[in-house]
Parts: C-alpha cells; sequence; structure tokens
C-alpha cells in the first residue's frame, strides 16, 4: 500500500491540511481495497491551525518509509523553516520520496532548496512573493499543477485536488483517479489553469496621478477602436511621453493595459449577463469575435463559453 504523509507545519492552512487526508484516504482499489495509508505527521505535540488546534499522531519520523509526502500551505508562508522540518524533508528527497505542495505549501518546500532550478507554482496571489523570496525558482502563476517528477506543487485551495487526483493516475491509473474524482465531486482533469480565476484588472494608480483621469476615460471607451496615437493625443502628450509614463505608474504599456481592462469587463459581462459571446466581444472593442475568443483564452487560460459556465 501506498504510504502518504501529511506535513502539517505552523499555523497550517485547514484547507490545505484536508484535502490529501480527505482524497487519499477515501480512495479505492478496483478490489475495494484502500489505495492509500495516510499519516499526519508534525514536529511539535501540538499545532496552531487557526481556528484550533491539531495534535498529529505522527512526529517528523513519519516522513522517512513514506512514498509520498505533502507539504500543505500555511498562514505565513515565509516564516523561516525549522532545522529539524529542513532536515526531515531532505532526507525524504534523498531516498526518493516523491514531495508534493498545496498552495503556499511550496514556500516551505521552497526554503529546503529542493525546488532550485525548477517550475513551481503556487497561488497566483502569493507567486510574485515566492518568485521574489526564492530567486532561483522558475515561478509559473497561470497553472494548477506543476509536475517535476519527483517534485510537485499545486496552486491555491481546490488545487490541491487537482494535484491529489493527478498523483492518483500516476500510482493507480486513470479509472481509480477517476472515482476519487467521483467522490470529490470533481472532475478528473479542469479545462485551464490558474489564469482564469484571476481579476485581470487594471493596476491600481494612486489618486490624483496625471493618469488617472485618461485611465478613466479608457475604462468608459472601452468598445472604441483606439490606438496608441488616440490615447496619446487624449492625454495631450506624445506616445513616447505615454508609454514612458503608462511604464513608471502602471508597470505595463498603454495597449496592455487597454487589452486588460478589455478582458476584465468581458469577464464581468460573462458573469453577469445572458449576451452572446459575440455581442460582448462587440461590448469590450474586439471588432472580430474571433479576435475576441483568442485574446480571452490567452489572458484567462479558457475560452469564454468555459468562463461562463463557471462563474455565471
Amino acid at each position: 500500500m501506498h504510504t502518504v504523509a501529511v506535513l502539517a507545519l505552523h499555523q497550517v492552512i485547514p484547507f490545505d491540511l484536508s484535502t490529501p487526508i480527505e482524497v487519499f484516504s477515501r480512495t479505492r482499489l478496483p478490489d475495494g481495497r484502500p489505495g492509500y495509508q495516510v499519516r499526519v505527521c508534525a514536529e511539535r505535540d501540538e499545532i496552531d491551525a487557526g481556528a484550533f488546534a491539531v495534535r498529529a499522531p505522527w512526529g517528523l519520523e513519519g516522513l522517512a518509509g513514506a512514498d509520498t509526502v505533502v507539504v500543505p500551505g500555511v498562514a505565513e508562508p515565509t516564516a523561516p523553516l525549522s532545522p529539524a522540518v529542513r532536515d526531515a524533508l531532505r532526507a525524504a528527497a534523498a531516498a526518493g520520496t516523491r514531495i508534493a505542495s498545496i498552495c503556499v505549501g511550496t514556500f516551505p518546500l521552497a526554503a529546503t532548496g529542493l525546488l532550485d532550478g525548477l517550475r513551481v507554482t503556487t497561488h497566483w496571489g502569493a507567486a510574485g512573493l515566492l518568485a521574489a523570496t526564492h530567486p532561483a525558482l522558475d515561478v509559473d502563476p497561470d497553472v494548477l499543477y506543476v509536475d517535476n517528477g519527483q517534485f510537485l506543487t499545486s496552486a491555491g485551495a481546490a488545487a490541491g485536488l487537482d494535484l491529489c487526483l493527478h498523483m492518483i493516475r500516476r500510482d493507480y491509473g486513470s479509472a481509480v483517479a477517476a472515482d476519487a474524482a467521483r467522490l470529490s465531486v470533481m472532475p478528473l482533469e479542469r479545462e485551464g489553469g490558474q489564469a482564469q480565476f484571476i481579476v485581470h484588472d487594471h493596476v491600481p494608480t494612486p489618486h490624483g496621478s496625471e493618469l488617472e483621469a485618461l485611465l478613466t476615460w479608457l475604462r468608459e471607451n472601452l468598445a472604441r477602436d483606439l490606438t496608441l496615437t488616440d490615447i496619446a493625443e487624449r492625454a495631450g502628450t506624445s506616445t513616447r511621453t505615454l508609454i514612458r509614463r503608462f511604464r513608471d505608474q502602471t508597470g505595463t504599456t498603454p495597449l496592455q493595459w487597454l487589452h486588460r481592462a478589455r478582458i476584465r469587463q468581458a469577464q464581468h459581462l460573462l458573469e453577469t449577463t445572458a449576451h452572446s459571446v459575440e455581442r460582448i466581444g462587440h461590448q469590450v472593442g474586439f471588432a472580430s469575435p474571433t479576435t475576441f475568443r483568442d485574446r480571452f483564452k490567452r489572458t484567462t487560460g479558457v475560452s469564454p463559453q468555459t468562463y461562463r459556465r463557471t462563474f455565471a
């Protein structure tokens, strides 16, 4: 039987902790036998989990001999990793154990150095912090999970379910994974990545900045066929100066900002109206439905129709 050790760190996020416990504990093989034995392990006798405390039946020794170790997220992802936990994870890796992280559990796993040079992911809201804290990582904020073979990382919340189901499929095949997915009321594979859940709004601009009036005008005129020259004329400046000011104050270019504002408005309309995709594309400034669909999928990772089914 495959043994999964779930590591409960200080201030563990309860959802991230419970996900692998539930998914793996409920997995059954075709003959009815359990597919996994689950150990909950912790460095201390009692672990703070926010609303309650966790008393794990296993210490760090429970990681030894496990086939898989799962590192859930913690409330303070940049908190220092204790030497004992670091050494236990490194020892497990050296023994060939598969190690996976859920959500911001990528942070403590990255603190061991085991992920250096690898492509990884985490919750999209923490991706920038992860990249800044661990520059040796190749952080991809747009995917639900990344499988590097021995080391796997997942995005936030429900993406931990996706990762667990993926590991079950690796271990026992698609049929067993599909049964586990049905028990979790989850599709075995979800279309798209994290990008569909990211609110692609404009970059906040300080109140009273010299671009504030221009950005307001752009939001009110998303349906117009605007060029860089049109925007510069509205701002009363040259295109070169306009680009520089946008870079300085929003971190992007005028047209990139405009595209994201259009997609954000399209997301809103897909969520709140029954308008056709073609009509929504026209409402947010895309003359061609094909161009709108392509731009929407490049930005969010899914088609407008899939986005609507998910969030309407």
